[in-house]
C-alpha cells in the first residue's frame, strides 16, 4: 500500500509540474537495493523524469556493473543495508575505481560511525528512508 500511494504522489507532482520544470541532462543511474519493490519504484520515478535506470539487488552485483563500466554512470544510489557487500563496501569499491559520477545513500538508520565513514568517502548525499518523490527529484536538480 505504501508504494502505490508514493506512485499517486508521483503522478500528481509529475503532471503539475512537467510543463513548468526547465529541461534538465538525462542521467543514467544504477540502483543497488536488496528490495525488489524499491528498486521498482525508484526505476519508476527516474524513469518518468527521463533518467536511465539500471539495478542491482546486491552490492556486489552493483560494484561488478560500475566495475565494468565506470564511466557509464553518471549517479550511483545505493542502501546501506544489502547482502554480500553493503553499501559502505560498496562506495569504498567504487573510489578505488576511476569513477567520477555523484553517490547517493539511502537508509533506514545509521550510526554515527557509518556516518562518517560515508562522509569522509564523500558521497554526494545521505537521504533516510522513506525516500519521497519529490525528495528524490530535488536532490537529482541539484546535482
Amino acid at each position: 500500500m505504501l508504494f502505490s500511494m508514493g506512485l499517486t504522489t508521483m503522478n500528481t507532482s509529475a503532471s503539475t509540474t512537467d510543463a513548468a520544470t526547465p529541461i534538465r541532462k538525462q542521467l543514467h543511474v544504477l540502483y543497488a537495493d536488496d528490495m525488489l519493490q524499491l528498486r521498482e519504484l525508484i526505476a519508476i520515478v527516474l524513469g518518468r523524469d527521463g533518467h536511465t535506470v539500471d539495478t542491482a539487488a546486491t552490492g556486489r552485483q552493483a560494484l561488478d556493473k560500475i566495475t565494468a563500466n565506470p564511466s557509464g554512470y553518471d549517479v550511483i544510489i545505493t542502501d546501506h543495508h544489502m547482502p554480500e557487500l553493503n553499501g559502505l563496501e560498496l562506495v569504498h569499491g567504487i573510489r578505488d575505481l576511476p569513477y567520477k559520477g555523484k553517490i547517493i545513500v539511502f537508509s533506514s538508520e545509521l550510526s554515527e560511525a557509518v556516518d562518517l565513514a560515508y562522509r569522509r568517502l564523500k558521497v554526494d548525499h545521505i537521504l533516510p528512508k522513506p525516500i519521497f518523490p519529490a525528495q528524490l527529484r530535488e536532490v537529482f536538480a541539484a546535482l
